[in-house]
């Protein structure tokens, strides 16, 4: 379990890109934006203060998501490679301005990811 939520968000990034990296294989083009936001949603989301610029970014990461998702399958590989560059970079803002701007909310605080009012990026004890 990770102990802080800048770990979470980390580990949500890095399921994001991997999944990113893997599409299509294993995956429907239909389940990929919601997959590819599933563990921050899950684990980080409902455990920061809300902030425009964060659900801004979340929504770069389910437009970029749908552009890969629907690159045609005879499309060229520059045309592939570009979709999953615009995904991979909308997840990389995504994590950047949750470490940020976030702050950790009282939900979080109540599961010891930090203490309620302080940066998610506030090393731990500060």
């Amino acid at each position: 379990m990770a102990e802080n939520l800048a770990d979470l968000m980390r580990a949500a990034a890095a399921e994001a890109r991997r999944l990113a990296a893997a599409f299509p294989a294993g995956g429907r083009k239909d389940d990929l934006p919601w997959a590819v936001i599933a563990a921050f949603d899950a684990d980080v989301r409902g455990h920061v203060e809300r902030d425009r610029r964060i659900e801004d970014e979340r929504d770069r990461v389910l437009i970029a998501s749908v552009t890969l998702a629907e690159t045609p399958e005879d499309a060229e590989a520059d045309e592939w490679d570009r979709a999953r560059r615009g995904l991979v970079r909308a997840i990389d803002y995504l994590e950047e301005t949750v470490l940020r701007f976030g702050i950790v909310n009282r939900a979080a605080a109540k599961r010891g990811y930090g203490l309620a009012g302080d940066p998610v990026s506030a090393p731990p004890n500060q």
